[in-house]
């Protein structure tokens, strides 16, 4: 979403607009905790912008320490040097990682976990920390989204079209039927749609899958014609959009706008954290890293050569696949 709301403000302009959304923007500090130990910076140019969304459904749950919000998304963004493309590394949220003891403490002083405990034990600077330890790519920027403020990033845009491959009932009141093909769903039908993962015999992935797509409607809508010519219209959709995350203290609006000014939503790829599927450890179901695999992919961000990992590994990436 930062990639396109980027775009957009670049594409049009709106630097004057921009800044007065800047201004409106919840703030948070997730990395004064993080005290040393932290991945150099390899690439000038290069940003990395971790993105975490939680379905807390509490606008006022804090984001900075421990807490009922978990993440129910992890996404590590890696936008290259020539700012034309951007990558989206979805991370299963149960994928089984070391997570240090706090912020502050060294990368092995904790024990391993789930990654999304990392944000209920300590918030977004746990959550940084502990994707920057398993990861050794330095995050640059922050955004935690509440998957709850984009009912109305959805309707502003009036919808989105979403692919159901399977005709589903929901887990959630009131209890919806999805029905197999393209659906047109407003903002609390997308959001359910995107929460259901039980029914389907890959779970979690299934969810993880639909919630990319989702990501990728909202993109190619919000960037169609009908948006950017319609002033009310586009207005709506950068203002709940700014209603619905929570930036770090130096992320800009205004200079990312532009800086990312050439950057078009078709020009981003999917991809998600290699792994080797579910497991149960010490009596869990988890997630297990697939170490050689991810480790490739994400020294290729650190080098800034994702185009070339892609190239070499992902067979479906021009429509959003991930392995």
């Amino acid at each position: 979403m930062a990639v396109l709301v980027l775009a957009l403000l670049g594409g049009v302009g709106a630097w004057f607009y921009a800044r007065n959304l800047n201004s409106d923007l919840a703030r948070t500090d997730p990395f004064s905790e993080i005290t040393g130990g932290r991945p150099a910076k390899q690439v000038d140019g290069a940003f990395n912008i971790l993105l975490v969304g939680s379905d807390s459904r509490d606008p006022d749950a804090p984001v900075d320490g421990a807490g009922k919000w978990r993440a129910d998304t992890l996404i590590v963004m890696h936008i290259p040097a020539d700012h034309k493309s951007a990558y989206l590394v979805s991370v299963p949220r149960d994928l089984y990682v070391p997570i240090p003891e706090k912020a502050s403490a060294s990368c092995d002083s904790g024990s391993r976990n789930k990654i999304n405990a990392a944000f209920a034990f300590g918030g977004l600077p746990l959550a940084v920390k502990t994707v920057e330890c398993f990861t050794d790519v330095r995050i640059d920027h922050v955004m935690a989204i509440d998957f709850a403020g984009f009912k109305d990033v959805t309707d502003a845009l009036g919808g989105v079209d979403l692919k159901v491959e399977r005709t589903v009932t929901s887990i959630h009141k009131p209890y919806r039927t999805f029905t197999k093909g393209v659906n047109h769903m407003n903002g609390a039908e997308a959001l359910d749609w995107v929460r259901q993962r039980k029914q389907f015999p890959d779970g979690d992935f299934a969810r993880m899958r639909h919630q990319q797509e989702f990501l990728k409607a909202l993109m190619d809508k919000a960037a169609s014609t009908g948006t950017l010519t319609n002033p009310k219209k586009l207005n709506d959709f950068l203002k709940a959009v700014t209603a619905a995350v929570t930036v770090d203290q130096g992320f800009s609006l205004t200079d990312m706008a532009v800086q990312f000014r050439s950057l078009r939503g078709e020009n981003l790829t999917f991809v998600t954290s290699p792994n080797l599927g579910g497991q149960t450890v010490d009596g869990q179901s988890v997630v297990v890293s697939d170490r050689e695999k991810a480790l490739a992919m994400y020294q290729a961000i650190v080098g800034d050569k994702m185009a070339d990992w892609v190239k070499a590994n992902q067979k479906g990436s021009a429509d959003g696949a991930g392995g």
